[in-house]
């Protein structure tokens, strides 16, 4: 549907798709232009997709290459299943990512419901994830040609282009119908802290699904994916998969249940689209809240930072820790933190790998194969992990780092306050690390180890990390979503993160060499050696970098602010 839109200097022009699809160009394009950096950070993050989508191509298409129905049938039902699935979830967290889509902006023109809706769904037609999608499910069609020939192929070509339009139709459903509840501050933290606990738990999924399917009892697989394709889920990506095995009835049905299920996605979206046209929901009642006693200067340092001194560290201190502790997207971080620091040493020094080959392994066969190194090895790992998080500490700020510029805080001091702050909250999570690790090994006099090599390579972290923020920040969306994005910057988020990590694990390699070389000498000394040389390489790091932000506080600002 398009309606007429008129100006004083124009005649009327019908508004339709094609006009939502070029504006989603448009701002994509000018997002774009005069920025080489994020234009090839976004071009290798389609690459890198793509490649991905391959690798999902070849494996949706090898049931049909090898000539095997029954996996065929699991990889269309419980893969495309999975592929719906995701597509109707990641929105509630990444809502406000494609701001183009967005329907709040489009809330004071004069279009009908209708209008937006189909010209909102074309507009997220066109995207990389999309493509990668397509190129992927396209081995359900080789699969479903080799097996039944090109009817079959045929059918499910219909199959995939509508499981594909159901995904998008899901993921602007339930977009707009929570977009109330997703503006709402409670809700947006609760989600934050969700996302990071399953992203945290990614590795242990993944180990317990190796477990199951070596133990899996294919018939009664078979049988759940028979069911899951009657479903929405899986009835667009099996219906090429039914006409190859000659049920071409059942096919049909699946194609309709497909075009039924996209019919009434969009007509629940266009329901609920005032609702993400409108804004922010209800705060509800304020309630109040009594500072500590002491006047308004007391009232802004938190009761954990109650010792600082009433001065520009302290205050810088302060401030921080309220930061990351109201930040839903700061707080997000710090719960991943405190999941895979307990997870990765765990599973490593617990025989993990053989756990996802042998469910049947023995805790205590496990826990014999542990040494010194290894857990120096593993506490490595968590130390860097712990201090990457600071690689854009400035980028959480945005335009707001101008206070500080503006107030001409030295960098030495700034950084060391930042590290303070941070401490304050990760230092009692890696003491709860090495504590829990060294009670599952049955290993108390390994403590010092632990909490050694935890302090040595935090600290190294820390050092390196500083520099990485000053010379390679980035601007973070103004956006109430925790994960939002801007374009081509996840690409340099990735960069960041692992140039990071490499040059925190090579500064930390020493405790792990001691620990190699020394013997049970190092149980005695890798404690305070470990804490000497973490604070020193954090204060060095604070030094030579706040030297380095000085010069460049200016140009930072200029990185950190979100362009509009």
């Amino acid at each position: 549907m398009a309606v007429p839109v008129t100006t004083p200097d124009r005649p009327a022009r019908r508004v339709g798709a094609r006009h939502f699809v070029r504006l989603k160009l448009r701002v994509m394009g000018n997002n774009f232009r005069g920025q080489g950096w994020r234009i090839a950070l976004f071009l290798v993050g389609a690459l890198f997709g793509l490649w991905i989508a391959a690798g999902g191509f070849f494996a949706l298409a090898a049931p049909g290459l090898a000539d095997e129905p029954r996996f065929a049938l699991l990889t269309a039902a419980f893969g495309g299943g999975l592929l719906v699935l995701g597509w109707l979830l990641l929105p509630l967290v990444f809502f406000g990512v494609d701001e183009t889509l967005d329907p709040a902006r489009f809330a004071l023109l004069p279009l009908p419901r209708r209008t937006l809706v189909v010209g909102l769904f074309a507009a997220a037609l066109v995207s990389v994830p999309l493509l990668a999608a397509l190129v992927a499910v396209t081995g359900l069609v080789v699969t479903a040609g080799a097996l039944g020939g090109w009817p079959a192929a045929l059918v499910s070509v219909v199959g995939i282009v509508g499981g594909l339009l159901l995904c998008v139709a899901a993921a602007r459903a339930v977009t707009s119908a929570f977009a109330t509840m997703l503006r709402s501050r409670r809700v947006r933290d609760l989600a934050a802290v969700l996302l990071a606990v399953l992203a945290a738990l990614l590795g242990p999924l993944q180990i317990a699904v190796l477990a199951a399917v070596r133990r899996a009892d294919w018939d009664r697989l078979t049988g759940a994916a028979r069911v899951v394709g009657w479903t929405p889920f899986g009835a667009p990506w099996t219906a090429g998969v039914e006409v190859a095995e000659g049920h071409p009835w059942a096919a049909v049905v699946k194609l309709l249940i497909t075009v039924a299920a996209v019919g009434a996605l969009l007509f629940w979206w266009s329901r609920t689209l005032e609702s993400a046209m409108v804004g922010a929901a209800s705060a509800g009642p304020s309630r109040q809240r009594r500072g500590p006693v002491g006047g308004p200067v007391a009232q802004l340092f938190p009761g954990a930072v109650g010792w600082a001194r009433r001065d520009r560290f302290g205050a810088l201190v302060a401030r921080e820790c309220r930061y990351w502790w109201r930040d839903a997207r700061r707080r997000a971080n710090l719960i991943t933190i405190a999941v895979v620091g307990v997870f990765v040493p765990v599973m490593v020094n617990l025989g993990g790998s053989r756990l996802a080959v042998d469910g049947e392994q023995a805790f205590g066969d496990a826990t014999a194969n542990s040494s010194p190194v290894l857990v120096s090895l593993s506490m490595l790992f968590v130390g860097v992990l712990a201090s990457v998080t600071l690689a854009n500490q400035f980028g959480f700020d945005g335009s707001a780092y101008a206070a500080n510029v503006v107030a001409g805080v030295p960098g030495r001091l700034e950084l060391r306050a930042r590290m303070t702050a941070f401490s304050l909250y990760v230092v009692p999570m890696l003491g709860a690390v090495a504590v829990i690790l060294a009670v599952l090994l049955g290993r108390p006099g390994w403590l010092g180890v632990m909490a050694g090599g935890l302090a040595a390579a935090y600290g190294c972290g820390l050092a390196v990390n500083s520099f990485v923020a000053v010379l390679g920040g980035y601007a973070l969306p103004e956006t109430s979503n925790p994960f939002a994005m801007n374009s081509g910057a996840g690409m340099a988020k990735g960069l960041l993160t692992l140039l990071s990590m490499v040059a925190s694990a090579l500064a930390a390699t020493p405790a792990v060499v001691a620990a190699a070389l020394l013997g049970n000498a190092w149980l005695w000394l890798a404690l305070p050696v470990g804490l000497a040389y973490g604070l020193g390489a954090a204060l060095l790091g604070s030094y030579l970098a706040g030297d380095v932000l000085d010069r460049r506080q200016p140009e930072l600002l200029s990185t950190v602010t979100p362009r509009r």
